[in-house]
């Protein structure tokens, strides 16, 4: 249950990114994350703190309900 919650938050967040016609590599500049680190949180093979969801939601400027929306 917990790596299906993980696979749809990374696909929504993959999915705004993608909206703003954004990289990985922006992404990863405007929130101080790893290029890295995006990618494992995209996939869903990664658990991140709620705060680089916040730091995710604030430099794609949507509501990080969106980011977690189907959990």
């Amino acid at each position: 249950m917990v790596n299906e919650q993980l696979k749809l938050i990374g696909i929504n967040i993959k999915a705004e990114r993608l909206k703003k016609n954004l990289s990985q590599e922006q992404l990863a500049e405007m929130t101080n994350i790893s290029i890295p680190t995006i990618s494992l949180i995209e996939t869903g093979k990664q658990n991140t703190s709620i705060l680089n969801i916040i730091e995710i939601a604030k430099a794609l400027n949507v509501d990080i309900n969106i980011l977690i929306s189907g959990i």
